[in-house]
């Protein structure tokens, strides 16, 4: 089963995307801005925009019966080299303790305001889909 979730912003109508796509078990986050959606407004903090990147993933997953807790993977994706490290306090307060396989990548955004998109890969809810492995 395939589903889309969009976040109403004008960029899923103008460029033809969703921000997450359900397919199955499976929830593909869309590479994430620190757009404020509701403002379209974006901070010109790279920690900021990191923190707003990491509020409307989590809405997404919501969205898509899955939770932060669930990523698999994650990809970072930034203009600046430099400007990773500040974002670490940030992402460690989301993923310091679900600790998914990730990767950074150095490239050119859409837009020069932003610092910094993320993209997810998740499960959806999964406390019960694997059982327990018990000794013998």
């Amino acid at each position: 089963m395939r589903r889309l979730i969009s976040s109403g912003s004008a960029f899923e109508r103008e460029i033809g995307y969703s921000r997450a796509v359900v397919d199955g078990d499976m929830v593909f986050v869309s590479g994430t801005t620190g757009f404020d959606y509701r403002t379209m407004t974006i901070s010109d903090d790279v920690a900021e925009q990191a923190d707003q990147c990491m509020r409307n993933i989590e809405q997404a997953l919501a969205e898509a019966g899955s939770r932060l807790a669930d990523v698999v993977r994650v990809r970072y994706i930034l203009p600046n080299v430099a400007d990773f490290e500040p974002c670490w306090p940030v992402l460690r307060r989301y993923f310091g303790e679900i600790r998914p396989a990730a990767t950074m990548i150095a490239a050119g955004l859409i837009d020069p305001r932003v610092k910094i998109e993320i993209e997810v890969t998740a499960r959806t809810s999964i406390k019960d889909a694997y059982p327990v492995n018990k000794k013998k």
